[in-house]
């Protein structure tokens, strides 16, 4: 289990995390009404900052407004929401690369199903950036359970709720031996993995599955595409079909608490030759991006004054994302 630092934010105030709760009777516990996301907060020797911020910002709108949730957006500017990030960077004092999960909670009690009109609080903690699959290869099983499709619970919007699917979906894959679970759409197209993006490669061509194949429009996968672009790599957004993973010549999962993991078996098939190498240039480029060792970095991050006394001499203090 990661490490959990001790300071949250809630209620429009820093208070100790045990004290960071949300009642029982709200619809964010009682429905699931809930929408989050997760950044990283990079420790450098100039101080913290965090990793495109103000994108991470636009999706919790999104996904409120997707939702219904209408009073996030009314309370919430783009100024407060980094202030706020500011206060809880301040109050723990990071000395390493974290991740920070903010979430707007429906806190309203016993509201019933509805989401507009009611009222909201946003929650920031913190906790170590340890990535939740293996940076040196992942082993992935189909699941038997499919992606909720846009019509019943749309995956573009990340709603708490809606992770029992993922849920369902890794724990039958960590059951049957694997490392996680490749869902699959309505139609049988791949979609993405339990809380990761993929992206495969054949015959030098980046491809990954389109933002309407109920996927999770993700921030590290735009990124990636972007990065891509700089290196001149040709890139795809199309519908995969399970048997080109099968037959890829590499693959990769990517996202916030992923970084970029290859993916080396799917439903007991060996992908590719074993050389990665598109994998392994577009990793060490967004290693070298997150830890601000690249010129492009910059406009990546929103930097706080909050400065920390175990700084190295190079661009970072701890190197998370290898």
């Amino acid at each position: 289990m990661a490490k959990i630092y001790n300071q949250a934010y809630l209620k429009d105030t820093i208070v100790p995390l045990e004290q960071a709760n949300v009642g029982i009777a709200s619809s964010a516990v009682l429905y699931g009404l809930s929408v989050y996301t997760v950044f990283p907060v990079v420790a450098t020797k100039n101080g913290l900052s965090a990793f495109r911020l103000r994108d991470h910002y636009n999706r919790l709108l999104n996904s409120a407004k997707i939702i219904g949730i209408d009073t996030f957006a009314n309370n919430w500017t783009y100024d407060s929401f980094t202030q706020a990030v500011s206060e809880l960077v301040s109050a723990n004092q990071f000395t390493e690369t974290v991740f920070v999960r903010a979430t707007v909670h429906v806190t309203a009690q016993v509201a019933g199903a509805k989401s507009r009109g009611l009222e909201t609080q946003l929650s920031l903690f913190a906790y170590e950036a340890v990535p939740i699959l293996s940076p040196t290869g992942v082993r992935l099983k189909t699941s038997v359970w499919r992606r909720t499709p846009d019509y019943s619970i749309p995956s573009r919007a990340k709603v708490n709720g809606a992770y029992v699917n993922s849920v369902l979906g890794k724990q039958d894959a960590i059951d049957s031996g694997y490392d996680d679970c490749l869902f699959l759409d309505a139609l049988g197209h791949v979609c993405e993995l339990s809380a990761s993006n993929i992206f495969i490669v054949r015959d030098g061509v980046l491809i990954t599955p389109k933002s309407s194949t109920d996927i999770l429009e993700g921030i590290n996968r735009k990124t990636i595409l972007e990065l891509a672009a700089d290196m001149n790599i040709s890139t795809l957004e199309r519908e995969i079909d399970l048997t080109e993973v099968y037959i890829a010549d590499e693959a990769f999962a990517c996202g916030t608490s992923t970084g970029i993991a290859p993916i080396i078996e799917v439903d007991a098939r060996k992908i590719g030759f074993g050389a990665t190498p598109l994998t392994k240039g577009i990793k060490e480029k967004y290693t070298s991006i997150l830890n601000g060792g690249d010129t492009s970095s910059k406009k990546y991050f929103t930097r706080f004054d909050t400065q920390f006394p175990q700084a190295k001499d190079d661009d970072t203090a701890k190197d998370n994302w290898g």
